[in-house]
């Protein structure tokens, strides 16, 4: 059997829950098919890149995949024909990774990120120059108009 890696985008308006369901019936799909699912994540509700069928926003899952090819086809077949999918690709890869993936990596809390203060964003105001101040302009003297 081969190796593959599919990632699926549903549309925005279904719940977290009805993607979950999808995720379990593409699932079973494959498992009736020979193959077996390896990893399964759900990256979220995101932002796509452009507009796709009026939808701006998409759930994004991954599989990491060990199927036959017969297998594959039947997930893609089944994918086209559901309307909740809106985009999907499968690659087929050498080795699938163990670990989490590059996504979910980035998605750490933000207390694990070094927080910086502003001394450290501007300068301490010390080192600053200040901007030159605008010449004043002299009043001018105003006339009466006499009518």
């Amino acid at each position: 059997m081969s190796l593959y890696e599919n990632v699926f985008i549903a549309r925005q308006d279904i719940s977290g829950a009805q993607v979950d369901a999808l995720a379990d019936q593409f699932t079973q799909l494959i498992a009736e098919q020979g193959g077996e699912v390896k990893k399964r994540e759900y990256w979220g509700l995101r932002n796509l890149a452009y507009r796709m069928n009026k939808n701006r926003k998409g759930h994004y899952v991954l599989f990491n995949i060990d199927a036959p090819a017969a297998a594959i086809a039947e997930l893609e077949r089944t994918m086209r024909i559901n309307e909740d999918v809106l985009r999907y690709l499968t690659i087929r890869v050498d080795a699938l990774d163990e670990g989490p993936s590059p996504i979910m990596q980035s998605r750490g809390s933000r207390e694990d990120r070094p927080r910086r203060s502003d001394r450290d964003r501007y300068g301490d105001g010390r080192d600053m120059e200040r901007p030159p101040a605008a010449p004043e302009r002299a009043a001018e003297p105003t006339q009466a108009v006499e009518a």
